[in-house]
C-alpha cells in the first residue's frame, strides 16, 4: 500500500504541476490580449487628464458615439464633441480610473465592462460603470463606442 500511495501522490503532484503550468500559460496569453484591449482606453484617459483633444480622439473610431447616463437620461455625443469639451485647457485636474475590468474578446471585437471613478482635483466627483465596445482595425484596437452610468453617490475607496 505504501508504494501505491507514493505513486498516487506522485501522479497527483505531476498532474497538478501540468495543470498549473497550462493555466499559467493561458492566463499569460489572456493578459497580453487584455492589455492590448485596455491600451486605447488608458490612452483616452491619459488624453483626458492632459486635456488634449487630439490624444482623446486618437484611440477612437471616427464617428463613434458616447452615451452617458445621468439621472436616468441618456446624453449622447460623438467622440469628437467629447474631445472638444474635455480637451479644453482648464485649471482643474481630472482623472478617470477603472478597476476590475471584465474583458471579452471574439476575433476583432471586444467589450470592456468596468466600475469607474471620475476624480476632480483629487476627489471623486462621480462614479459608475463604463462599457467600451472596441474593434480591431489594421491590428490595432480602437474604441467604437462608450456608454456609462454616473452617480454622485459614490462609496469612498
Amino acid at each position: 500500500m505504501t508504494s501505491m500511495n507514493r505513486r498516487l501522490k506522485q501522479f497527483v503532484f505531476a498532474f497538478g504541476t501540468i495543470l498549473a503550468t497550462s493555466l499559467a500559460i493561458r492566463t499569460f496569453a489572456q493578459s497580453a490580449e487584455e492589455q492590448a484591449v485596455l491600451a486605447p482606453i488608458h490612452a483616452m484617459f491619459d488624453g483626458m487628464a492632459k486635456r488634449d483633444a487630439v490624444a482623446i480622439k486618437t484611440p477612437t473610431l471616427p464617428g463613434g458615439m458616447m452615451v452617458l447616463m445621468r439621472d436616468g437620461k441618456p446624453a449622447r455625443m460623438t467622440f469628437e464633441a467629447f474631445a472638444e469639451r474635455v480637451g479644453k485647457p482648464g485649471t482643474t485636474q481630472i482623472e478617470e480610473r477603472i478597476h476590475d475590468p471584465l474583458i471579452r474578446v471574439d476575433n476583432d471585437l471586444a467589450v470592456v465592462w468596468a466600475p469607474f471613478e471620475f476624480v476632480v482635483d483629487g476627489k471623486v466627483d462621480h462614479c459608475g460603470t463604463d462599457l467600451f465596445n472596441l474593434v480591431r482595425v489594421d491590428e490595432r484596437w480602437m474604441i467604437a463606442s462608450v456608454a456609462d452610468t454616473g452617480t454622485k453617490t459614490c462609496s469612498v475607496k
